[in-house]
């Protein structure tokens, strides 16, 4: 398995640096969750609805087909957010790549989330940083 996850910076991992970092990846999540494929065909869908979000899934889609792109991506819940995307500081997510390391993830494709360039060199760092503290390097 190698699923490609983004990687998100938080400031510390308090629940409020948690949430904000989470986001930056609304917009992202609802396009995947809502607007790919079609209402018959969306693997994503599919995915949060195994995952136990099939209401939200649901909406989710129904605003994205809606056009309703805002809508779509306030619906998205933040423990969706978070359990498909490395977020926080170095220390949670080195914990997080145990994690997906110990449910069978051989490898991981990282996906640095930033405005600029620094801020996603300092996401692929601080993950590689991770990796290594995970001891999975």
């Amino acid at each position: 398995m190698a699923p490609n996850v983004p990687v998100v910076i938080s400031a510390t991992d308090s629940p409020e640096d948690i949430a904000a970092a989470a986001d930056s990846l609304r917009d992202y999540t609802a396009l995947y969750v809502g607007g790919m494929g079609s209402k018959e065909q969306n693997f994503y869908n599919r995915i949060a609805c195994r995952m136990g979000y099939e209401q939200a899934a649901e909406e989710i889609q129904q605003k994205y087909m809606a056009r309703d792109k805002a809508g779509a991506a306030a619906a998205v819940p933040q423990q969706l957010i978070d359990s498909t995307a490395l977020i926080g500081t170095r220390d949670r997510i080195a914990d997080r790549l145990r994690a997906y390391a110990d449910a069978g993830v051989t490898t991981v494709n990282l996906s640095p989330v930033g405005w600029t360039l620094d801020e996603r060199v300092l996401a692929l760092r601080t993950a590689l940083e991770a990796v290594e503290q995970a001891g999975l390097a």
